[in-house]
């Protein structure tokens, strides 16, 4: 990690970085646009992506994993995040918020049966937390979890939930209420529930303003009975559990939005190389260039960002300010580069099969998952002691 802080990959991640560069240019980029205009899930590419192995980059061989680390992970991320958000978004998920928690809470039993088909992407976890009325704050958790002889009876709703409705769906984790401290606080936890579990429903689809090809839904459970082992963790602590979650998933989503970023930045300086106006081609304007410039300074930053936050990760140092300041630099630099990516091509920018526009609608959302940007103001500022 620390010739990649200091702007070279180690040989294994510029490999991979190499690999998933070729597979976002060839597999990915062609039907990007088609996925998004149909609003439809990318079946071929997430097949490619378990063909590589990319969801089990940060998991042990022995649940199935390729032996790597988060910052692989990572470096994988950025690479496909330049392409298209909707395929990242899916590989993210799917191991950060789908797979992870089961490897950092699970029993061995739980690892043995779920893992290795989550790492090995023919199948797909989801995470619901979110609620309508409930998301970073925990207290508005509704959904509930009733003891009932060796189940859980589960009933409520979750909303906005990634990767929860899909054809390979097989779990979705969900935080419910089991019962209130001494304090009368609400005690959360985790709990596992197999999406063939009757009572568990995935609603419509969302229609949303970007990451079309990604499959959000909202989720319900009436009287949805699980055996009592299926509790992730510990009772009460599954909402602290999932924050340890979303400190790694921020780092994870920075390496994405570090890459929408960059591919901002290679779309623009390809478009003011080729297009010309008044007799010249519009990058030896200097105000474009100028722009150009100040994009690429965006992702350079970004990116400095998140590799730090995955040093510290990996050292097993705390991180979680490092990682709420790479969530925060690297989601603004997305917008900020979509934003004036749209610009630099003018009338093409604004036309969906263009990368950029894609990324200009997309890149919102990263101002807003995984925690809002308010959020990790607030957290950076609890870090400083204020």
């Amino acid at each position: 990690m620390t010739s990649a802080l200091a702007g070279v990959l180690p040989d294994e991640y510029a490999q991979l970085a190499a690999s998933v560069r070729d597979f976002a240019r060839t597999v990915v980029a062609p039907v990007a646009a088609q996925h998004d205009k149909d609003h439809t899930f990318p079946y071929e590419v997430v097949r490619g992506m378990a063909d590589m192995g990319l969801f089990g980059l940060p998991f042990p061989e022995e649940y199935g994993g390729m032996g790597g680390d988060y910052f692989a992970l990572c470096v994988a991320l950025e690479e496909l995040g330049k392409v298209d958000q909707s395929v990242a978004i899916t590989l993210e998920a799917g191991v950060s918020l789908g797979a992870m928690p089961v490897y950092r809470f699970g029993t061995d039993a739980q690892k043995e049966q779920w893992l290795p088909q989550l790492t090995s992407g023919r199948a797909l976890g989801a995470f619901g937390l979110t609620e309508p009325g409930a998301g970073s704050d925990a207290g508005g958790t509704k959904t509930t979890a009733v003891r009932d002889g060796d189940h859980w009876v589960i009933n409520g709703s979750k909303q906005f939930i990634t990767n929860s409705g899909t054809d390979i769906t097989s779990l979705v984790t969900v935080t419910a209420v089991t019962g209130t401290d001494s304090a009368g606080r609400k005690q959360i936890s985790s709990i596992l529930v197999p999406t063939s579990t009757p009572g568990f429903e995935a609603g419509p689809a969302y229609d949303k303003v970007g990451w079309n090809a990604s499959d959000t839904h909202p989720l319900s459970f009436t009287d949805v009975r699980v055996p009592l082992e299926n509790l992730l963790g510990d009772e009460g602590r599954g909402y602290a559990g999932f924050l340890q979650i979303l400190d790694e998933g921020r780092i994870a989503i920075a390496a994405l939005a570090t890459g929408v970023a960059q591919g901002c930045v290679d779309e623009s300086v390809k478009y003011a190389k080729e297009r010309e106006a008044f007799g010249t081609a519009i990058g030896r304007n200097q105000a474009i260039a100028f722009k150009i410039a100040r994009m690429e300074a965006r992702a350079y930053a970004a990116r400095t960002a998140y590799y730090d936050a995955a040093a510290l990760m990996l050292a097993g140092k705390p991180f979680k300010k490092q990682a709420a300041i790479a969530k925060l630099v690297s989601s603004e630099a997305a917008m900020d580069n979509a934003r004036d990516a749209t610009q630099v091509h003018g009338g093409y920018g604004f036309m969906n099969e263009y990368t950029v526009a894609r990324h200009y609608r997309d890149s919102k959302i990263l101002e807003i998952g995984e925690g809002t940007t308010e959020v990790q103001l607030m957290l950076i500022a609890r870090q400083l002691g204020l």
